[in-house]
């Protein structure tokens, strides 16, 4: 195999009917009529949308909008864009209350001002968490900073304790869960699909969270890489205003996309090196065609095996024991003897 820069490129309407008959034949399976998707603005869940569209019609599918108080204002207008260009008319869910309710905003913000003392939201300081920037320059580890915009804009980042990062993650995935919980009181009502949105980076490299925006009863797009993603929402006429947007997480106060909170990468870089590696291309070949050195590329691999290796157990199924063996009659027998 010839390893190029367009190695990613698809057919995409030869995949997007792909994926639909993927998803009318797991709807005919499990006797499902329709599909429930959450939106939220970004380029994953547009695809999904428009794919959920074309495989069930817009009256059988039902798109939620699920912000809370951290959420960027855009990520609502852009989920309404979205759903009118699709011909479908969103639901509105505004979660604050309930991860109120979680102790979601004062666990997380217990453990900023434990490193941060004078830190107040209701002030005006926001948050965020972070890896280092610099994968190709230097082997650093996946380790989180914890970064603060003051009110008056000044960032500072500050090293996050093990304890801290923890207690952040654990309270800010509550917001998940509770989403997943909205889509599937919507699909349970209707007897419908919970669709996922997670690409192949994030499915892969574990960044969703287990039993929140990972707990879905069918995957549309997991298998297919970012940069195809935009292929597809090209095809798919997604809106422009969307396909251009920086992917965020949206999940902190402080704005944060997708790069700085995780991949540490560009997806044009990242996707490419990584199909490489599954090709087990050359390092040399792979440094030669995206203008790396070998030594460069060999950090991505690496990061990618982590990644992938420390979060198998998100895209596990719960271990069980097999039934017990049945106690045969010559050990019942000899019981009932000895007593």
């Amino acid at each position: 195999m010839q390893f190029t820069r367009n190695s990613l490129d698809l057919d995409p309407a030869k995949e997007t009917d792909r994926i639909v008959r993927f998803l009318q034949q797991h709807g005919r399976q499990t006797k499902r009529r329709g599909a429930v998707a959450g939106i939220s603005g970004g380029v994953d869940s547009a695809v999904v949308l428009a794919l959920c569209v074309r495989a069930f019609g817009t009256g059988r599918v039902t798109a939620i909008m699920m912000p809370d108080k951290d959420s960027d204002p855009l990520s609502e207008k852009l989920g309404r864009e979205l759903a009118a260009t699709f011909g479908v008319t969103p639901q509105l869910h505004d979660i604050t209350a309930a991860l109120v309710g979680f102790g979601c905003y004062r666990r997380r913000d217990d453990a900023i001002r434990r490193v941060v003392p004078d830190y107040a939201p209701e002030q005006g300081f926001k948050s965020k968490i972070v890896l280092p920037q610099d994968l190709l320059d230097a082997g650093t580890l996946n380790v989180f900073s914890l970064t603060v915009v003051r009110p008056d804009g000044r960032e500072e980042t500050h090293p996050l304790p093990p304890r801290e990062m923890l207690e952040i993650i654990a309270a800010s995935n509550l917001k998940q869960r509770s989403r997943m919980s909205v889509l599937y009181l919507h699909a349970e009502t209707r007897q419908y699909l919970v669709i996922g949105t997670a690409n192949k980076n994030e499915h892969a490299q574990g960044f969703f969270v287990k039993h929140g925006d990972g707990g879905v009863d069918i995957h549309a797009i997991a298998h297919l890489f970012k940069t195809q993603v935009y292929q597809l929402a090209k095809f798919l006429d997604v809106p422009e205003s969307i396909q251009k947007r920086t992917p965020t997480t949206d999940t902190y106060s402080a704005p944060s996309n997708q790069q700085e909170f995780f991949f540490r990468l560009p997806f044009t870089t990242m996707d490419l090196i990584w199909f490489a590696m599954e090709h087990e291309v050359l390092t040399t070949e792979v440094g030669a065609v995206m203008g790396l050195s070998e030594a460069q590329v060999h950090r991505v691999f690496e990061d990618l095996r982590r990644k992938q290796k420390t979060t198998e157990f998100l895209r596990e199924r719960a271990p069980m024991l097999d039934a017990p063996e049945p106690t045969r009659q010559s050990e019942i027998m000899a019981r009932a003897t000895s007593e």
